[in-house]
């Protein structure tokens, strides 16, 4: 019969041996040469990169032509925001003509006036041949991609939020905003002081309950 001593050294030769037979598998394994790439493979990668690669070069051109076009319509775009203040100085040379008590008598104002709205159409028509067109804002909903509200004015009469006062003209270059109108916009007669009445009334009622 065999001792407890002697199975436990059976068992443990065992068990080296078991580790062994894994390390040889696993070296074997390791140093298995790898199957080698046939031809077919290697035109099918190259194939594949070449497609991925041109599919690059397609998008890098998409990419530069947009960025061409964007620059040729909109390369003057910071230069046309600056020529705005042209029109703005001839229609405040016009209004001040007009109001100035030392050139009312004077036979030749209109003659000047007309001169300057020449300048001012032969300026407006070199915008409209680059795309730029005045905002329409005059009794439209206030839109705040287009207006600017620099102040409101009561009026029962229109919509709350309807443009009633340019104050200043804005435009558009094409499908981009040059310059915001600025503008007047509508409210409800006594809008602010209804409002206000209410939140004091609501404040009242819940002192009362308390």
């Amino acid at each position: 019969l065999m001792t407890k001593s002697d199975k436990k050294k059976v068992e443990q030769t065992l068990s080296e041996d078991k580790e062994e037979t894994h390390k040889n598998t696993t070296i074997e394994k390791e140093s298995a040469p790898q199957k080698e790439e046939t031809v077919e493979d290697k035109l099918k990668t190259t194939q594949e990169k070449l497609l991925r690669t041109m599919a690059e070069m397609e998008n890098q051109r998409r990419r530069f032509e947009k960025e061409n076009q964007e620059a040729f319509e909109f390369g003057g775009f910071n230069l046309a925001r600056e020529s705005l203040s042209l029109l703005d100085n001839i229609d405040r040379a016009v209004i001040s003509f007009k109001n100035d008590e030392k050139l009312k008598n004077n036979k030749d104002l209109n003659k000047i006036i007309d001169g300057i709205e020449i300048v001012k159409q032969d300026l407006v028509s070199i915008f409209k041949k680059n795309g730029i067109t005045p905002i329409k804002c005059m009794n439209e909903k206030f839109d705040p991609n287009f207006h600017q509200a620099m102040l409101e004015l009561e009026d029962s009469t229109k919509d709350t939020g309807t443009v009633v006062q340019e104050i200043q003209k804005g435009y558009m270059m094409k499908d981009r905003l040059l310059r915001p109108s600025l503008v007047g916009v509508t409210k409800k007669r006594g809008e602010n002081e209804e409002s206000t009445e209410k939140n004091v009334k609501n404040t009242e009622e819940k002192e009362e309950k308390k």
